[in-house]
């Protein structure tokens, strides 16, 4: 009896355990719940398989759920992530496919992202959040390597414009035209010395007679202050000048409205008294006896008769 019981009840607990094993296995209460977020890929993604590992900042949070071509466009490839729910996937987070270690083994890196951005959306047309991505660093590399190897052709390329046989032959002639010179050069180095020597004592001179012009350099400077100050004098001599001058014109104008009437009138009375002693004069000549006896009227001649009321009789003037 006792064995029976304890038969059953260890079928009971491994059947127990078995279910609990197989509940827990499919989830059970432990089961993940994931988004799904879609990145495109405009490089090639060769190592990255399906189930391969996302993570972000290192930290394993999803995998790859699905690789495709992107039918639109077959340089691009679209990758769907299952990522753990509550991923913080923001709207500047960045995809970046990385190999892990020497194995060559891809998975997908997120990061890149603030804690000031919002949360990444879905967008008309598209069933998913899509996921900016960002060059690999293979990629990287590759591009730098393309444009070295560019450069490293057009340098190869120069040179070999610059090294051709006509540059080697010109630069020959110029190695050669520079040996003549040198040897020339050589030739003429006793001339060559002297004539640096002679150089030399030109620029002794040249020095000897700066500072002997120091001196000469002073006097004209202060003979041109002395002509400076001359100027000045004559400048102010000539306002001088200039004030006496309408000074003068002022007196003239004064005589002319003053004193020129007066002239004019002693002219006047100047001629009318020369007149009259002229007629005197004339008087004189022709009758002395009138400077004593005055003017006397002269008799009627033949033939004229006296006007009435008229007398013969001389007319008494008074004596001077």
């Amino acid at each position: 009896m006792n064995y029976t019981l304890v038969g059953a009840f260890v079928l009971l607990l491994m059947t127990a355990l078995i279910a609990a094993a197989l509940w827990l296995a499919s989830g059970g209460a432990l089961r993940k719940q994931y988004d799904l977020y879609m990145a495109i890929e405009d490089e090639s993604v060769a190592g990255l398989n399906t189930n391969a590992p996302v993570k972000y900042n290192g930290v394993e949070v999803g995998k790859v759920r699905d690789i495709e071509l992107d039918h639109s466009n077959p340089e691009r490839v679209r990758l769907l992530l299952a990522i753990e729910r509550g991923t913080p996937i923001k709207e500047d987070t960045l995809a970046v496919l990385k190999t892990q270690g020497l194995t060559g083994i891809a998975y997908v890196e997120l990061g890149g992202s603030t804690g000031a951005s919002p949360p990444l959306r879905a967008v008309d047309g598209e069933p998913y959040p899509v996921i900016q991505t960002r060059p690999s660093l293979s990629t990287r590399l590759e591009n730098v390597l393309t444009t070295v190897l560019t450069k490293l052709d057009r340098t190869s390329s120069n040179i070999d414009a610059i090294l051709s046989d006509a540059n080697r032959e010109a630069v020959s002639r110029t190695l050669t035209d520079m040996a003549a010179v040198s040897q020339a050069i050589s030739a003429r180095r006793d001339s060559i010395d002297a004539g640096i020597v002679n150089a030399s004592r030109t620029f002794d001179h040249m020095a000897k007679a700066t500072a002997q012009l120091g001196p000469l350099i002073e006097q004209v400077g202060r003979s041109a202050q002395s002509i400076d100050q001359l100027g000045q004098a004559a400048t102010k001599a000539s306002t001088q000048a200039g004030d006496t001058v309408e000074a003068v014109g002022a007196d003239v104008q004064r005589f002319t409205a003053q004193t020129l009437p007066e002239l004019q009138r002693l002219l006047a009375e100047l001629n009318v008294l020369s007149a009259s002693l002229r007629r005197l004069s004339e008087q004189t000549e022709r009758n002395p006896s009138s400077l004593l006896l005055g003017r006397s009227r002269l008799p009627p001649g033949p033939g004229e008769t006296l006007e009435a009321g008229e007398s013969s009789a001389p007319i008494e003037r008074p004596t001077r």
